[in-house]
């Protein structure tokens, strides 16, 4: 018998210890069978079979995606069918009235589908220029000590539930507003579109962040080796390098705008008509999720008014697919534009383009950059969009890069450039801190023991929250109990056993597509199919289930990303030693892979535990004594108990407070401990 001495030296070293553990399995396997007189390579009949089960088994996780996406456009087509037919497609999309309750029922979405955008477009002008900003600067500018700081609060940003944002946009956001502009509700456009804004911030500084970092070295050292100043490089070299990954956080940020549910429902005053002026920031809006969340609850099933939302989802589900279509189009471009340097004629087309080049092929006008950055600062002195002074700021730091480098030192245009950078960084940073000392100073004084362990009194003014929290627990781990050994499956069929083909195309289109149906539109397709459909009623085994939906493209992204930080001859090791396919994906690649498929996990828990839209319909109750004894009972929320306590039940402003506090701080442990994971496991993980 040959002894293991062969990784005994190599495991003290601790960042292969996994690997090389399960190396040392599969080696003490084979000499196992070697002495029993069977290698492992000749493998017989059962182990076969085996083999082709355990395949057979992931291929029905990765095709859940795809059955789930199909049975969604199956469900709201065929419940939003009937409006279509009765109003007709143009007058339904274009019609200028949404008014389903009338004597005269009238059901235009034309109003619903431009407010939406304009919500959305103003988000934009916000997390853009702040989201790439911070993302230089993090990336570039930062010190050790400062990233430390930054990227666990950016995370942290990221993991407030949009209900609770939804109740501090209620409580102090319209307030200011309401003060500042002297205007009789702050509910309107400008709120709706500072609040998206935040919630997109972290999808656009981590993905814009991440993609900045992935720029080679050569190119940097390369420009400083011609004489560059570091904002030269920054603006001329690193951001084209990176522009491919920045469009997609900028698209994905757009996405994460358009489906928001709860915050937008609760601060845009939800009137369904267009502002006039339509540039009128402070005119109440509603938006296509805003009149699904209202009107959903309480409309008749089987009326015209029920289709009529159905052909709403329809139309936001259209929308969110012409997002991502748009965004695999655009990256295309870009990587088009970014190919190695080819010659056309005499003119040598190189990879990247400054921001000059990219707006002049967008725009194909002269001076892009001058004539649109003024236009923006014109804007935010005129008043007419006040929140595009971000933006305004970025159209000047165009300015002095393209057309004023010549004229002033490079050093002072770099050193304003700078200013503003840290800039960007240092207003996330602060609203972060505003909005956890607003729900922290505000929650903590009527956060007691009575208060978690005792039911509501009195509509929720009076008593505690412990059915509800009791109940956010029961749904997440009925979720995460679901979705995890389903989206584990799918993410080892899609890595370990598929090239990248046809077939494995449509299910990574499948899990994308899923990744970006809004939170509402899972809601909707619950109440249809497991509530109405499949008779499960209003119930815990519904709610469960439609959160599994929700976060199972997480899940499968996560851990595919996981599994392929495994370098491959690591897994041609294990077979060269006789491993089988399933024993080196047990044995070698899934060890290691564990802290990236813990941390997807986790940040699952917390997006499961804070959402409010897919329980609305599905799940939850606003009052309920006692926990449920069945899995198709009701149960309540914390995310829904909150949502009818600050939207419905006047002077219960502390337990408000308590009960975000309680779901801020439920949902940052979650997040706390992937953040943790991830950065014990980066200094310990290394190939």
């Amino acid at each position: 018998m040959i002894k293991n001495h062969f990784f005994a030296g190599d495991q003290k070293n601790g960042p292969r210890e996994t690997i090389l553990g399960g190396y040392q399995r599969v080696f003490w396997r084979y000499e196992v069978a070697a002495v029993n007189g069977g290698i492992p390579g000749s493998h017989g009949m059962g182990v076969r079979i085996q083999e082709s089960l355990v395949k057979a088994a992931w291929f029905v996780c990765a095709i859940c995606a795809i059955v789930t996406i199909f049975f969604i456009l199956l469900f709201l087509g065929y419940d939003g069918y009937p409006i279509f037919i009765q109003e007709g497609f143009f007058d339904f999309v274009f019609g200028m009235s949404w008014n389903p309750t009338g004597r005269d029922p009238s059901f235009g979405i034309f109003p619903l589908i431009v407010d939406t955008l304009l919500v959305t477009a103003g988000a934009m002008a916000i997390a853009v220029p702040l989201g790439i900003g911070s993302a230089i600067y993090i990336a570039e500018l930062a010190s050790p000590r400062v990233k430390q700081l930054a990227k666990p609060a950016i995370e942290l940003l990221a993991g407030i539930p949009s209900v609770v944002l939804g109740f501090f946009g209620l409580i102090v956001l319209t307030n200011w507003i309401r003060v500042t502009f002297d205007v009789p509700s702050g509910e309107s456009w400008l709120a709706g579109s500072m609040l998206l804004g935040i919630m997109a911030l972290p999808t656009i500084i981590s993905i814009s962040e991440d993609a900045i970092a992935t720029v080679p070295r050569e190119f940097r050292e390369g420009s400083f080796a011609v004489g560059a100043t570091h904002w030269q490089t920054i603006a001329r070299v690193i951001v084209p390098g990176a522009l491919s990954g920045i469009t997609a956080a900028i698209i994905l940020g757009i996405g994460r705008a358009i489906g928001e549910t709860m915050a937008v429902l609760m601060v845009t005053g939800n009137a369904a008509i267009i502002p006039s002026p339509v540039y009128n920031v402070l005119s109440p809006v509603r938006t296509l999720t805003g009149t699904l969340g209202i009107e959903m609850g309480e409309v008749a099933v089987g009326s015209m008014h029920y289709h009529a939302l159905f052909g709403v989802a329809v139309a936001l589900l259209v929308i969110t697919l012409i997002v991502n279509l748009a965004a695999t189009v655009i990256l295309s471009r870009i990587k088009e534009r970014q190919a190695p340097s080819r010659r056309r004629g005499n003119e040598v087309h190189r990879p990247g383009m400054t921001s000059t080049h990219l707006l002049s092929w967008v725009t194909g006008r002269r001076y892009p950059v001058l004539a649109g950055g003024l236009f923006l600062v014109i804007l935010g002195v005129a008043g007419f969009l006040p929140f595009v002074g971000t933006v305004a700021i970025f159209g000047g730091i165009f300015i002095a890069k393209d057309r004023l480098g010549s004229r002033i030192s490079p050093k002072l245009v770099q050193k304003i450039a700078f200013i503003l950078l840290f800039a960007c960084i240092a207003v996330v940073i602060l609203v972060l801190g505003i909005i956890l000392y607003d729900i922290v100073s505000n929650g903590l004084p009527s956060l007691t023991w009575e208060f978690l362990t005792s039911p509501p009194r009195n509509l929720g003014r009076e008593g505690g929250i412990f059915p509800a929290l009791v109940g956010t627990l029961y749904l997440v781990a009925g979720a995460i109990a679901i979705a995890l050994p389903i989206g584990i499956g799918a993410a080892i069929y899609l890595t370990e056993y598929t090239r990248e083909g046809k077939a494995t195309k449509v299910i990574r289109i499948g899990a994308d597509l899923l990744a970006g149906t809004p939170s509402i539109v899972f809601g909707l397709f619950g109440f249809a199919f497991l509530v109405l459909y499949l008779h499960f009623g209003v119930s815990l085994i519904a709610g469960q289930v439609t959160l599994a939906l929700m976060v199972l493209p997480t899940i499968i992204r996560t851990t595919e990303e996981s599994l392929k930080t495994v370098p491959v001859s690591i897994r041609e090791g294990s077979l060269a030693l006789g491993a089988t396919r399933w024993q080196t994906i047990q044995k070698v690649v899934v060890p290691p892979s564990i802290p990236g498929i813990i941390t997807g996990a986790i940040l699952s828990i917390g997006r499961a535990a804070g959402e409010t839209a897919p329980i609305m319909f599905t799940a939850v109750v606003f009052s309920q004594r006692f926990l449920p004894d069945s899995l198709f009972e009701p149960v309540m929320a914390l995310p829904y108990h909150l949502f009818i306590l600050a939207t419905n039940v006047p002077g219960a402003t502390g337990n408000q407070y308590a009960t975000a506090l309680v779901l801020l701080i439920l949902v940052i442990v979650f997040y706390s401990l992937a953040i943790m994971i991830r950065t014990h496991y980066r200094r310990t993980m290394h190939w």
